[in-house]
């Protein structure tokens, strides 16, 4: 009967809740920053190789550990917030063309759970009719891509920039967005999306993460089709392509002989690009007798 009443006291004991005070150093320590992370592909990923891609791309100031969790997941733990946070502020990132999803790990959460199915990316809306460009027209087209996130006004009147730019959540699970009918003083016409840093994606089924040579909803159909639905024209150029131009390029506006456009040409030129002094002034003189001899 005591042994029956001392096992009886052991199991309440058991069951009572001890309530754990959290410390308040931990709370804003290293274990908050902490991202998981899959890449989107079927392949194997080289774990050692990845680890150190990627931090050289990202270049933490106190570091990055990176853990293989198993079932394709891997853990990032940073040891500043401010890492952590400039690595989600320049996603989508990618190691071999394969998308890297990531989301924040909070506290008690498992990390094998957490459902990895969305990305953020920079949409490009090209072919917006005049008199459009504005924000609400910006979020309405971003929540039609994925889900609006932000919107980039600083790009609107910049050289070469003629379209609406918007960071949007996008589900990796559905086709990309390619257009969108709007209307325009009664007249309609298509707006077309491009995705800046756009890694694999199929065009077959227009998802992200394979090609049409591995698509399940090709192979599915077993037919093969005439035409795609997809295709590279959903890839924006890099912002730094469409910033460059060539001091010999002449605009619409800078035909003819004159030396005009050779002047102007020259006042860009400077030793930082490697032209010295004596360089621009020769080439200076030399425009001199060019509009002499027109005279």
């Amino acid at each position: 009967m005591e042994t029956e009443l001392a096992q009886l006291s052991i199991n309440e004991e058991e069951e009572e809740i001890l309530q754990i005070q959290e410390d308040v150093q931990s709370t804003t320590d290293v274990g908050d920053y902490q991202l998981v992370g899959c890449f989107l592909t079927a392949s194997i990923i080289n774990f050692s190789a990845m680890k150190s891609t990627l931090a050289n791309l990202w270049h933490p100031i106190y570091g990055v550990q990176i853990r293989d969790l198993g079932e394709k997941r891997y853990l990032f733990k940073f040891y500043h917030s401010m890492d952590m946070e400039r690595v989600l502020k320049g996603l989508p990132w990618t190691f071999n063309n394969h998308l890297l999803i990531l989301n924040n790990l909070k506290r008690g959460e498992d990390p094998l759970k957490i459902p990895l199915v969305h990305v953020p990316f920079w949409v490009q809306i090209h072919e917006v009719p005049l008199g459009l460009f504005s924000k609400s027209l910006a979020m309405l087209l971003g929540n039609f891509i994925g889900v609006f996130l932000e919107y980039d006004a600083s790009n609107l009147g910049k050289e070469n920039h003629n379209f609406i730019r918007v960071r949007v959540q996008i589900d990796v699970r559905k086709p990309l967005r390619r257009k969108k009918q709007v209307m325009s003083n009664g007249v309609c016409s298509y707006v077309k999306f491009k995705y800046e840093w756009l890694s694999l994606f199929c065009f077959f089924c227009g998802r992200l993460g394979h090609n049409d040579s591995y698509c399940e909803t090709k192979m599915t159909l077993g037919s093969d089709p005439i035409e795609m639905g997809w295709d590279l024209s959903l890839r924006a150029p890099s912002r730094r392509a469409l910033s460059m131009n060539s001091i010999w390029l002449r605009e619409e506006d800078e035909g003819g002989k004159g030396g005009g456009w050779m002047e102007n040409r020259f006042r860009e030129m400077s030793p930082r690009n490697g032209i010295s002094k004596e360089r621009i002034l020769l080439l200076s003189f030399v425009v001199f007798l060019n509009d002499i001899s027109m005279c």
